[in-house]
């Protein structure tokens, strides 16, 4: 999501240069308006988080609590359908408020607004597009088994794994080990005394 934005970023850039469109007159900023920058990076973020909340993000259910009262291994319920819905309508609602405030607060015009509005969402599922696609035909494995991608330590949690409940398993097994290895040293000065 960070590199599509910042493709978006650098199409609003280009865009901005290229258009060459003033603010509104009562407007005292400095700069380019059209298109509008904040419309256009909240129209890529909500319509990208929707589209991943919506079918790229789905989560393993956890099972149900076993008879032998086992804790489960996972620390919280995954989102439904029903608010994964909730939650994008919300981020829709909340960067449409934010290019209205754009026109109200007069620092660009409603086209500004709206041609920002597209160019975020054309970007939004250009990107998820394009990263679909690499996911399908396995250059996001590629990357991720390169040496920068080894290196940044890159992972995709996308597909595989629960966003959430990777994070505190991992913590749960260092804490388990940092236990374990306490333990060892305890016993080994025991020993020496």
């Amino acid at each position: 999501m960070f590199a599509g934005q910042m493709g978006c970023e650098a199409l609003n850039f280009l865009l901005k240069r290229l258009i060459k469109e003033e603010r509104p007159k009562q407007m005292n900023g400095k700069g380019y308006g059209m298109p509008s920058s904040h419309a256009q990076f909240l129209a890529y973020f909500s319509i990208s988080l929707s589209l991943f909340l919506l079918i790229r993000h789905n989560p393993p259910t956890p099972p149900e609590s076993s008879p032998s009262s086992q804790p489960l291994p996972y620390s919280h319920r995954p989102l439904n359908l029903f608010q994964r819905c909730l939650l994008s309508v919300l981020t829709l609602a909340l960067a449409a408020s934010v290019a209205l405030s754009r026109i109200y607060l007069n620092y660009h015009t409603p086209t500004q607004v709206c041609v920002g509005c597209i160019a975020g969402g054309v970007c939004a599922i250009a990107w998820f597009g394009a990263t679909e696609w690499a996911r399908r035909e396995g250059w996001v494995d590629v990357g991720l088994d390169s040496w920068v991608g080894r290196m940044g330590r890159l992972r995709d949690l996308v597909v595989e794994e629960d966003l959430a409940e990777s994070g505190w398993s991992v913590w749960e097994e260092r804490r388990r080990r940092r236990q374990e290895q306490r333990r060892v040293n305890e016993a080994g000065r025991k020993k020496r005394r």
